[in-house]
């Protein structure tokens, strides 16, 4: 239907990726950790948008620029990098707020700059684009009638499963953050920690070279 083929591999395959760590994951996980499971689900729905960006974009073509243009490719990536070394700087910089003598807790982050964080952090990376330009069109047969609808279709299903695993991520690490009843001061470090990772990870992608 609609030119696809082998769905079933599709959605498996695309799950396995989803598993892979990267910055959606990590920053899903430290906001579930220090802000609850709605912290979590706010970064998650943000990624959820920046793919289905991704998505669109892809079919109609714009990816193909990043893939194609060496300028374009360079611009996005050290704005992508950029963005991540600042959210982790962000990260670092975090400190306790007192809201009462015996019990501080970390500054929170209100849910709608978490999700800006999210979706930003997925549009501003361009191996995600390139991603969907390499993988996408495998389930898809040569001769297919609408490419462009068969491409979205792919993507949203791929998308609708990310968001399950990203939910379920965000409602595992809360949990598992409140059962072990991490201190204040633990998930203090445990954000800088995270910090040193994105700053980590925006220097990967911005050493990154265009394939």
């Amino acid at each position: 239907m609609f030119g696809i083929h082998d769905l079933t591999l599709f959605i498996i395959s695309g799950l396995l990726l989803n598993i892979m760590p990267g910055p959606d994951n990590l920053l899903i996980m430290t906001r579930s950790a220090t802000q609850g499971w709605r912290a979590g689900s706010a970064a998650a729905l943000g990624i959820g948008t920046g793919t289905m960006v991704h998505v669109l974009a892809a079919a109609l073509g714009l990816s193909a620029v990043l893939s194609t243009s060496a300028a374009a490719f360079a611009v996005v990536k050290w704005v992508g990098a950029a963005y991540i070394v600042y959210m982790g700087i962000g990260m670092l910089r975090a400190r306790l707020r007192d809201e009462t003598p015996q019990a501080p807790s970390v500054q929170p982050l209100a849910w709608r700059k978490i999700y800006f964080q999210g979706l930003l952090t997925n549009v501003l990376n361009p191996k995600v684009a390139l991603f969907f330009l390499a993988f996408v069109p495998q389930f898809i047969h040569a001769d297919a009638s609408n490419k462009p609808l068969a491409f979205i279709i792919l993507g949203a299903v791929f998308n609708f499963n990310g968001m399950l695993y990203c939910h379920g991520l965000a409602i595992f690490t809360a949990f598992a953050s409140a059962r072990l009843n991490i201190k204040p001061r633990v998930s203090l470090w445990l954000n800088r920690t995270m910090g040193g990772l994105f700053l980590a990870l925006g220097a990967r992608l911005a050493l990154s070279e265009q394939r």
